[in-house]
């Protein structure tokens, strides 16, 4: 077993899981991979059980019912992987749109001391390709929305594409994170911080998918904008804990 697995949700990406599960598997330091699918009626799910007969106890899959949601299926996976002893946990997007080669950098960050480091599009400049130039503009103003919000210093507050050391997690009370959306990637990177963990951004280069269907919508969008106000709101009734 890996002391690193990679987390992917899916829902309907058939065009794009076997590729995504065999650049994973060729890297040349050893991720495990958790599929999480959310009951894809395209057969995603399907394939990654013939995958998972190619590489045995490094590719798992938990099937849930429903479109349930980006951010419960990556609390359902962190809770699944801390029932094992994996040190270091990746959220990725199935698209290709993360660049799988660049998990060793995000692992590298946190081995050298790191305990989240996230693949920023902003850290310099806007490192983002095949995206409408309105889609750039309210990913990146999002980002400065949280900066001026919450007073986070992260430059890519939005990203999906992260590594947590595990004593993250499980400090990090799960259950306590609401959203869904985008908002779940804020809310987590809000939350680390709070604990006074160490919080880093690695530029990457990021490609909008070229198969299969964005999730994106405009209630996401909407979530995002109005939760980060409850987010800070209900943060000066809590207490984070020193991780």
């Amino acid at each position: 077993m890996s002391d690193s697995i990679v987390i992917i949700p899916t829902y309907n990406e058939k065009e794009n899981i076997q590729r995504m599960i065999r650049k994973v598997m060729s890297l040349e330091y050893d991720f495990d991979l958790l599929i999480v699918d959310d009951g894809s009626p395209d057969g995603t799910a399907a394939i990654v059980k013939q995958m998972q007969l190619e590489f045995p106890n490094r590719v798992f899959l938990e099937e849930r019912k429903g479109k349930l949601g980006l951010g419960t299926a990556y609390i359902h996976g962190f809770k699944w992987c801390l029932e094992r002893p994996y040190e270091y946990i990746f959220e990725m997007d199935c698209d290709f749109s993360h660049n799988p080669d660049d998990l060793i950098r995000l692992r590298q960050a946190c081995v050298e001391g790191a305990d989240m480091s996230i693949g920023s599009r902003y850290i310099k400049g806007v490192n983002v390709v095949n995206w409408p130039m309105s889609r750039v503009l309210m990913s990146y103003f999002a980002s400065v929305y949280v900066r001026f919000i919450t007073g986070i210093d992260i430059q890519d507050s939005t990203a999906g594409f992260v590594c947590y050391k595990r004593k993250v997690l499980e400090v990090i009370q799960l259950q306590k994170i609401k959203f869904v959306g985008y908002a779940f990637q804020i809310e987590m990177k809000y939350t680390t911080i709070k604990h006074g963990f160490n919080v880093v951004e690695i530029p990457i280069i990021f490609t909008d998918r070229t198969v299969g269907t964005s999730k994106m919508s405009k209630g996401i969008f909407k979530e995002a904008i109005l939760g980060v106000i409850q987010m800070k709101i209900n943060s000066i009734f809590r207490k984070y804990p020193e991780g």
